[in-house]
């Protein structure tokens, strides 16, 4: 199958295809970007690498390879500041989205190509995507909260000196400033993290504080993430790929699921070829409903204001 990087030459989009190639799922990658020059300079970078790796295709260029892609990956946009949160950026980043998803209509995409939006404020451009593109809807994903999911588990298995790969948690809603840490379910080892050794409801805080302004500290630190969300971009389109049907926190419009209703916004999503095969509305405790639902109002604030800027 065939993946397209919208943004490719970029630090995530780039991050993304050395995550796939390492997978070797993929039979065929190409990198687009407006800078083509820079883009076909990254393919050729991987293609060396490639037979140590994988037997893949890995090729730069522009949207000629959209008609024969199976996923296209849209992490195209300008950066955050420092000190920007990301819905701060909608101003800036639609304009650049929404003539990205023109020329992907105009290039005419595969009746089943699945769409994952990985540009930012991801919530808003994913529903953005929905609307705008002539494909289902569940067949467009945001990468959402995966990458926070993520992130989450690594600081709490840090802490608690237990093993990344054993530590299971979730953050659900918008992948921003209203993001809802899922403590109810959270587990190292299967054990939940009340009756692991060196847990304390002190660290609740700390750690979530953390978790939630850990985009801005890498940004601060090296100017921008990438290896992290490459890996969780590769989580989500092996998915895809292997219709594995894997439940990860991915952003798609909702239909009611946890009271959220005409939104994009991260929930418990069943992932497989066709893209949003289910959602599984698992049990929360009343706060983390309520926090799911705010972070849906708040959502729908910036939404109505976008969906009047660009008709």
């Amino acid at each position: 199958m065939k993946i397209s990087i919208i943004g490719g030459g970029g630090l995530v989009g780039s991050c993304a295809a050395y995550a796939l190639q390492c997978g070797g799922l993929a039979r065929e990658i190409a990198l687009l970007d407006v800078n083509q020059e820079l883009a076909v300079g990254q393919a050729l970078d991987l293609q060396h690498g490639g037979p140590s790796v994988a037997d893949q295709s890995i090729v730069g260029g522009g949207y000629e390879h959209i008609p024969s892609s199976d996923i296209i990956c849209i992490t195209a946009g300008l950066r955050r500041k420092p000190d920007e949160s990301r819905l701060d950026l909608i101003n800036r980043n639609t304009d650049l989205f929404v003539q990205i998803l023109r020329d992907v209509k105009a290039a005419g995409p595969k009746p089943s190509a699945i769409v994952l939006v990985v540009s930012n404020p991801v919530d808003i451009l994913t529903y953005v995507a929905a609307r705008m593109l002539d494909l289902p809807v569940a067949q467009v994903i945001g990468l959402g909260t995966q990458l926070d999911t993520i992130r989450f588990c690594s600081l709490i298995a840090e802490q608690m000196n237990a093993p990344p790969t054993q530590t299971k948690a979730l953050i659900l809603g918008e992948h921003g400033e209203s993001m809802v840490p899922i403590w109810s379910s959270a587990t190292i080892a299967g054990l939940p993290l009340d009756k692991y050794p060196g847990w304390s409801p002190n660290l609740v805080s700390q750690l979530f504080t953390r978790t939630r302004g850990s985009g801005a500290e890498v940004i601060k630190r090296k100017g921008g993430a990438g290896f992290a969300v490459g890996i969780a971009i590769r989580d989500v389109i092996d998915s895809i790929l292997l219709d594995s049907r894997r439940v990860l926190p991915v952003s798609s419009v909702q239909d009611g699921c946890f009271g959220v209703r005409d939104v994009a916004l991260s929930v418990p999503t069943v992932v497989g070829r066709t893209g949003v095969v289910d959602r599984m509305e698992i049990d929360l405790w009343p706060k983390e409903v309520q926090g799911m639902r705010a972070s849906g109002a708040a959502l729908r604030k910036t939404l109505d204001v976008v969906l009047q800027r660009i008709g």
